[in-house]
């Protein structure tokens, strides 16, 4: 089979750069006991595949090295033990790594099926932000008549992050960078849609505290965020794009009896993501079927271009997702 490969130049000491990811043949991966091996049609491009690109986001010990973090196809193979699925079934899958390629082979828990009514190539769009999401709104609670602050909401995680906590009853502030995005958020539902361009965190005090932010810049944003936060809320981390080390005014979380998560999906025990498997296919996908949620907006690429498709999400101008797409 094919895969997208990462070939840093050794003589170089910046970061690989979206064209270090080339398209090479590799030995074709084979299932093993309660494993699936799935024919992949597409695959969601997210920022923590940038970050591996560059070489500051490793895959967990024995998850495969190939980028990728979910995917949609159809069951080529199973292996021992695997019930419930015949070869040719359409499936979306959670993945610790190996999405892009022609086939990759994933633990049987972490493989349902996608959305009714959803095409397969939007379907592999959706896994990655919908578990990250409702695992982490899950950890902290949000409930109904609570308000969610969201960054990037024009973005994947954004994007969903919206629909869901409307669909709990939630209030939304979010942000994001230009006058097209903003609109985009409100058209999703996010009750106050600010530029972070301007002073968001002044803009934010002004329509009152938050219970939960969701918060996917870490350290640049730690002492601003727990400002904002009501008595009893929560901050949960879920990336570092802002930096991995900040100072938090502990005095400061006590008074609002606040608390402060940092929670990841990708290392997870395989137990773990096949409950979130199910809670997905179970309480999001229907939502996703019936349009309750709106689909998450996605622009397709070639695997084989999958260079093209980091340097889109790189330059900050995608709406929504980037998915690539393997020919039919």
């Amino acid at each position: 089979m094919h895969a997208i490969l990462v070939e840093a130049d050794d003589h170089n000491d910046s970061p690989p750069g979206p064209d270090a990811l080339v398209w090479r043949e590799v030995p074709d991966p084979a299932p093993g006991p309660d494993e699936v091996l799935i024919k992949v049609r597409a695959a969601g491009v997210n920022r923590a595949d940038l970050m591996q690109r560059q070489g500051h986001y490793p895959p967990p010990p024995g998850a495969s090295t190939i980028i990728g973090l979910e995917c949609s196809g159809t069951i080529a193979a199973l292996g021992d033990g695997v019930a419930g699925w015949t070869v040719g079934d359409d499936c979306v899958a959670l993945l610790a790594g190996g999405a892009y390629a022609e086939q990759v082979v994933v633990p049987a828990g972490q493989v349902f099926a996608p959305p009714a009514g959803i095409d397969l190539v939007a379907a592999a769009g959706l896994v990655e932000v919908a578990a990250t999401v409702v695992s982490n709104l899950d950890v902290v609670g949000l409930v109904a008549g609570e308000t969610l602050l969201v960054h990037g909401g024009a973005g994947g995680i954004g994007s969903f992050a919206i629909g869901w906590a409307k669909h709990l009853g939630a209030s939304v502030i979010t942000t994001a960078g230009s006058p097209e995005k903003l609109e985009h958020c409100r058209r999703l539902g996010a009750d106050h849609a600010l530029s972070y361009r301007d002073d968001w965190v002044a803009a934010v005090s002004e329509i009152g505290p938050v219970d939960v932010i969701l918060d996917p810049v870490g350290a640049k944003y730690l002492s601003d965020h727990v400002q904002l936060l009501a008595r009893g809320g929560r901050l949960v981390v879920i990336g570092l794009q802002g930096g991995r080390r900040g100072e938090l005014d502990l005095a400061a979380l006590l008074a609002r009896n606040g608390s402060v998560h940092a929670t990841g999906l990708r290392g997870r025990p395989i137990e773990e993501k096949a409950a979130i498997c199910r809670r997905l296919a179970a309480d999001v996908w229907p939502l996703f079927s019936d349009g309750t949620i709106a689909l998450t907006p996605y622009e397709t690429v070639p695997l084989a271009d999958a260079a093209r498709a980091h340097a889109r999400l790189e330059s900050g101008e995608v709406l929504g997702k980037v998915v690539l797409a393997v020919d039919s």
